[in-house]
């Protein structure tokens, strides 16, 4: 089923460059913000680059109020507040992707390690704010924020966790529109702990090496890749 999907935090780049991409495919994206006048900006350089783009911006809370999908593309720490003010604001039937790695800066300002999440992750503390029936998919950690702005595909696959196997399936479907990525069905919400962690080792590799790194799960049969 087509989803109208509100990106928050989408502004910042990574949430920016989900939205291009996803605006590329015909998607229809609203782009939340704190602020609805940079939301507006933003989503006015995608209709720029973007013939017939389907995108508009809006305040956080006005974009989850009238979207169906909601990407949270926020940092840690801003990311239980936004939840709690959003929750009033989610539609029955919705689904919740979040992208969140809880990162800890190191010495030198450098978020380069993970920090201890009550729940085990973020996506989990998520599923804690949001209601109980609304489910929580975990994915995007890994693909880089720089490809995802630039021309040309992104080299990395995807991998997606919940405990509702058909949001997986719609968010694996979502998430195979963005040319070079391969989704990947990585099991129960759960293993979010996992993927999340996985980010600090790639961002400590793209500072050592001056990269944009990305994962590619090898080994598995053809239809472990695919979506119907």
């Amino acid at each position: 089923m087509a989803r109208t999907i509100a990106i928050l935090g989408g502004t910042g780049p990574e949430g920016f460059g989900l939205a291009f991409r996803w605006a590329c495919a015909g998607e229809t994206v609203i782009i939340g913000s704190r602020d609805a006048q940079r939301a507006k900006d933003a989503a006015a350089k995608i209709v720029a680059a973007v013939p017939n783009a389907k995108v508009s911006g809006d305040e956080n809370l006005g974009a989850c109020s009238a979207a169906d999908m909601l990407v949270l593309t926020v940092p840690f720490e801003g990311h239980a507040a936004l939840l709690k003010q959003i929750k009033p604001a989610i539609r029955p039937g919705t689904i919740v992707v979040d992208t969140t790695v809880p990162l800890a800066a190191s010495v030198g300002g450098r978020a380069t390690r993970t920090i201890g999440v009550w729940q085990g992750s973020a996506a989990q503390e998520t599923a804690e704010l949001v209601p109980k029936e609304i489910p929580v998919v975990a994915a995007f950690h890994n693909a880089s924020a720089e490809l995802l702005n630039a021309d040309g595909p992104v080299d990395c696959d995807v991998i997606v966790c919940s405990d509702d196997p058909t949001a997986t399936q719609e968010v694996r479907t979502l998430a195979a529109k963005i040319p070079g990525v391969r989704p990947i069905d990585g099991g129960k919400l759960e293993s979010a702990r996992i993927v999340e962690s996985i980010t600090a080792l790639l961002i400590g590799l793209n500072i050592r090496h001056k990269g944009h790194s990305g994962i590619r799960i090898t080994g598995l049969p053809a239809k472990a890749y695919e979506v119907s």
